[in-house]
């Protein structure tokens, strides 16, 4: 079995590469890394970064003509990333995802990455979604119901060649973090920040998140 992994850089992908390579051996792993028109390329760089420590192949594609229409604040050029927590935005929004959601990005992805899977002649696309992203409908290309959706299309529109696994999608980040501890992940090459310093912010809520999930886990890194 070979498996294509999607690899932004952060925490959960990395985990995920982290036990495809365990599951599957790195020769089977392919890493998958999409630009969208982020408003950096830290992420990208910290995805290079972690298929070379696991020495797995890597691609990269660049999306970013699809979202050229979306106001998303994630995107270059189209206002400030929210300094406050998900449970913060959320509040405000009245059940609409928050202003870093990049409309139907997810999705996307995994059509992309089925189409480049079943030309890699994998079996199965790895989506390191989790649940405290899904959580007060943030991100709803991470729930639950989202996963076992676009699985069923992957599935059926491969033929039944392929299917998706989700396998942090019912766990919050914490314990995806603690799943890495146990693969000893290296977090300090990782990137999850929305800004594109030098140093994470520390301030928006990918880097709250992040920051809480390594301190349940004793591990003392931004």
């Amino acid at each position: 079995m070979k498996a294509l992994v999607l690899s932004s850089g952060g925490v959960d992908s990395t985990t995920l590469l982290a036990m495809a390579v365990d599951r599957y051996s790195a020769e089977n792993v392919i890493a998958l890394s999409i630009y969208y028109g982020q408003k950096h390329k830290k992420e990208l760089e910290a995805a290079r970064k972690t298929a070379e420590y696991y020495h797995v192949e890597h691609l990269e594609t660049d999306l970013t003509d699809i979202f050229r229409f979306s106001d998303c604040t994630l995107l270059d050029g189209r206002g400030d990333i929210p300094h406050e927590s998900y449970a913060e935005q959320t509040a405000k929004t009245d059940g609409a995802p928050v202003s870093t959601y990049v409309p139907f990005r997810n999705g996307l992805f995994l059509s992309v990455a089925a189409s480049i899977a079943l030309s890699k002649e994998c079996g199965v696309i790895m989506y390191g979604a989790h649940s405290d992203d899904a959580a007060g409908s943030a991100y709803p290309d991470c729930s639950v119901e989202f996963v076992e959706s676009m699985n069923k299309a992957i599935y059926e529109g491969s033929g039944k060649q392929l299917y998706l696994e989700a396998p942090f999608a019912k766990m919050n980040k914490a314990q995806v973090v603690a799943a890495g501890k146990r693969l000893g992940v290296p977090y300090e090459i990782t990137w999850s920040c929305y800004e594109g310093g030098e140093e994470p912010c520390g301030k928006c809520a990918t880097c709250i998140d992040r920051r809480a999930a390594f301190l349940a886990n004793g591990i003392d890194l931004m």
